[in-house]
């Protein structure tokens, strides 16, 4: 315990403070002085960003396969190699991520209907003015452009398509989770002019590297975390091995495949000549066919025989009754 002052000890250790005689300021401990040279840390911004990932798991599978369609996209379109790539994964409040973009170039608004916030579609300056070029004929050996001026109107209207071509593989990128639709409302070159939520709103930024050749460029897509927290259960569930998932592809597989175009030949004799024959065909010559007019035409679908038909008339037009289907390998 420490020892307790008597009233005269007390009157003499406020005499010597008054008189100077007594220091009332502890020297630094050497505690203290292991944290003199200490720098803050913002732990709320370290945490959210951490957190924020945690909230919308799986998403980075999303961001990969917008990559992918994208860059086969841009490639179709404008007749050149594009390379996308995601490079980072980026949180933050809406307010302090706009506010960092310096010369952001060209920012897409989206509607992503029918999710209640939209999105952005930012592409870097470099990128907007190399995607410019490209676009207006440029050539292939075209030399990054360094233009420190924001883009004009025109040049944004340029630009429009390439963003909605963006929607477009947004869209179907999101049709595992979510029957979207996606579309530009405007564009901007100035991030203080582009609101899509609240200030303080947390955001998801997903961060590209494109690449044309020798060039290359930024392009992020910015989700407020309002819009993705619908989707968190189903993204949980993006990489569960199901027998329903299964039967989701092989059912889409079907579809494509009973979409497809395939062609029909109604034949009603063969005939094999050698070439110095047909070469010396010439009008009015009649070319005998191995066919009885009275046995059913044989109907080829891709070139393989599979029915059999009577030719006729529908509607005045030519057309053919199916009589029968070939399965034996004799009629082949």
């Amino acid at each position: 315990m420490e020892p307790i002052l008597s009233r005269q000890e007390i009157a003499d250790l406020l005499s010597a403070i008054k008189e100077g005689r007594v220091a009332i300021e502890a020297a630094p401990s050497e505690q203290s002085a292991k944290f003199a040279n200490a720098q803050t840390v913002n732990l709320f911004h370290a945490s959210n960003k951490n957190n924020c990932q945690l909230r919308i798991p799986n998403f980075d599978i999303i961001l990969d396969s917008f990559a992918q369609n994208y860059s086969i996209s841009l490639t179709n379109q404008l007749q050149r190699t594009f390379s996308i790539s995601r490079i980072a994964i980026e949180c933050s409040t809406f307010h302090e991520y706009m506010t960092s973009q310096k010369n952001s170039g060209a920012i897409g608004v989206l509607n992503l209907e029918p999710l209640k916030q939209g999105a952005l579609c930012i592409l870097d300056q470099q990128l907007s003015f190399t995607m410019i070029e490209i676009m207006l004929g440029a050539s292939s050996d075209l030399e990054p452009l360094k233009l420190a001026r924001n883009l004009t109107t025109i040049e944004l209207n340029i630009l429009k398509s390439i963003i909605t071509k963006a929607c477009d593989d947004l869209t179907k990128t999101m049709k595992p989770l979510i029957n979207l639709h996606s579309s530009i409302i405007k564009v901007e070159n100035n991030p203080r002019m582009v609101s899509i939520t609240d200030a303080e709103s947390e955001v998801f930024v997903g961060c590209f590297k494109v690449q044309i050749g020798n060039l290359s460029g930024e392009l992020k897509l910015l989700f407020p975390l309002a819009t993705l927290e619908p989707l968190k259960e189903k993204l949980k569930d993006l990489l569960s091995v199901k027998t329903s998932k299964f039967s989701e592809w092989s059912d889409r597989i079907i579809d494509q495949i009973l979409d497809m175009p395939a062609t029909i030949i109604a034949q009603s004799g063969t005939i094999s000549l050698p070439l110095h024959k047909i070469l010396a065909f010439k009008k009015d010559d009649i070319i005998p066919l191995d066919y009885n007019p009275n046995a059913p035409l044989r109907v080829l679908i891709e070139e393989s025989p599979k029915f059999l038909a009577k030719p006729g008339m529908h509607a005045g037009k030519k057309a053919i009754s199916l009589t029968g289907v070939l399965s034996s390998p004799a009629y082949e």
